[in-house]
């Protein structure tokens, strides 16, 4: 399917615009406002609530409701201790990787504006190489070049502002996209782009189509468990990243077998609706998208978890996009699986039939 172009150019701009905006989760609505005003002319109307998640809707008069939903935040640090002399430690907001932080650039979000700063790393000339410590939450630090923690107050930096890596949207050998924060803004990325495709192939829902972009994913599924309950859909269909289980250090007998290129990754696990999982399965052999299989124990750790569980059971499935080294700044995708998780919702819509009720015992 994926020869059959998605993205075009206008596509790739917002993307990249979009990934290169910092959105922290609990902070979200600098990153929605970027996100609606690009859907803005494939939807009737929007919903927003009071922490910022956003949802474009198609039919909004329609009884039965389809979500479509990615989330919009990404992990973050906040500050939480500033020493004497003009040092910052941190906490996660999400789950930041503190290993990856050393000799890390960072963005910390003041009144003022941005206040750039560092980690900072002992030279490897001052380590003792038979007891060398690891980068650990309570050992790495950001330096904003103060000289005291009076400097540090001056430049409109306290306990709580909250920090991000700039690192930008950048392509690797044509055809893989590199940023933080895809996990999960390509989410947000794609349902727009199936809203686009409705929009310009002039498709009629039968249903009410509720394109969701949720906040506070990384720290427990909040959005989408506040949002379902105003929303109240018959369906949900979520998108999030998974695994490349191909590279070093990962071990496959735990984590399964996942890989960029090879298309979305449909999921097993209690929260799926098992009716509406064959239904998208029936609809990739039928398009020729290709998918792979992953199992999940117990729960997706995704919010399919907040919507299935939501309003008496909201018949939910995932459509994972395989991701290589989730929560660092070079989180890397095939844009051939971006264009395939798009397709295969897209086709999916267009097989929902107004009033299903995906039972088992019918």
């Amino acid at each position: 399917m994926a020869k059959n172009k998605v993205l075009n150019k206008k596509s790739i701009d917002f993307l990249e615009k979009y990934l290169n905006n910092a959105s922290p989760t609990g902070y979200e609505w600098e990153g929605q406002k970027v996100w609606m005003d690009y859907l803005k002319p494939y939807v009737d109307e929007f919903i927003t609530d009071t922490y910022g998640t956003a949802v474009g809707v198609i039919n909004p008069q329609a009884k039965y409701r389809v979500v479509i939903e990615g989330h919009s935040d990404e992990i973050s640090w906040y500050v939480n201790y500033v020493t004497d002399n003009g040092l910052i430690y941190v906490i996660r907001n999400g789950g930041s990787d503190h290993q990856i932080a050393p000799s890390k650039w960072v963005d910390i979000h003041t009144k003022k504006g941005i206040v750039k700063g560092v980690f900072g790393w002992p030279a490897i000339h001052t380590r003792d190489s038979s007891k060398e410590e690891s980068p650990k939450l309570d050992n790495i630090f950001i330096d904003i070049g103060a000289k005291d923690k009076e400097e540090v107050e001056k430049l409109g930096v306290h306990v709580g502002c909250v920090i991000t890596y700039p690192d930008k949207f950048q392509i690797l050998n044509k055809d893989k996209f590199v940023c933080r924060a895809i996990d999960n803004r390509i989410g947000g990325f794609m349902i727009a782009e199936v809203a686009r495709l409705l929009h310009e192939n002039k498709k009629d829902l039968p249903f009410g189509l509720y394109i969701t972009n949720s906040v506070q994913e990384e720290i427990g599924l909040r959005g989408a468990e506040m949002i379902t309950q105003t929303i109240k859909p018959n369906v949900a269909i979520v998108t999030d990243v998974c695994h490349d289980t191909t590279t070093p250090m990962i071990e496959k007998k735990k984590q399964g077998h996942t890989e960029i290129g090879k298309g979305p990754v449909i999921s097993y696990a209690p929260a799926v609706q098992n009716k509406l999982r064959e239904l998208i399965i029936e609809t990739a052999e039928d398009k020729k998208i290709p998918f792979q299989r992953m199992a999940s124990s117990r729960h997706t750790g995704t919010d399919t978890d907040a919507f299935a569980y939501s309003n008496g059971g909201v018949a939910s499935a995932l459509i994972s996009l395989p991701l290589r080294y989730m929560h660092t700044t070079v989180e890397t995708v095939h844009k051939d699986d971006v264009e395939n998780v798009i397709s295969l919702i897209y086709q999916t819509l267009l097989n929902i039939k107004e009033g299903e009720s995906f039972s088992y015992f019918e």
